[in-house]
């Protein structure tokens, strides 16, 4: 049975967060000092606390083995990222952040934070906050 359309005014709403959303994501974007990319792969390596292989690393991220070698080869230079042997294929590299890729991940992360939270201070009545606070928790069960 085919799933009818979202009614206009849904479908509207659903343009209108998006705009919101992509406009938000490029204003924090602009006081980045990690790429991306970069910031993707950390983003992986320190939420499952554990090591990947640059195939593994591609395939999680979506992108093709050669552009993640890149990134992996970049992020080893900066010392954000440490590779060593495979445990059972001695052709493979293992990934993981370095303590100083948690610490700029981290300190990018709190950067973004405090941008949102000044904005919010200076910019939203107490009402207002109030009204975001409860939207958090739409926005969670949405995602």
């Amino acid at each position: 049975m085919p799933r009818e359309a979202p009614h206009p005014d849904t479908l509207e709403l659903a343009a209108d967060l998006r705009t919101a959303l992509g406009s938000l994501v490029r204003s924090l974007r602009d006081s980045d000092e990690l790429p991306p990319n970069q910031a993707a792969v950390l983003g992986l390596l320190v939420r499952d606390e554990r090591s990947y292989t640059v195939a593994e690393l591609a395939e999680r991220r979506r992108v093709r083995h050669q552009s993640m070698a890149r990134t992996v080869a970049l992020m080893s230079e900066a010392g954000l990222v440490a590779q060593q042997p495979h445990p059972t294929d001695g052709r493979k590299q293992l990934i993981a952040a370095t303590e100083a890729g948690h610490t700029a991940l981290l300190d990018q992360r709190a950067r973004r934070e405090h941008h949102i939270a000044t904005a919010i201070e200076s910019r939203l009545t107490a009402e207002e906050r109030a009204q975001l606070r409860a939207s958090v928790e739409l926005l969670h069960r949405l995602s």
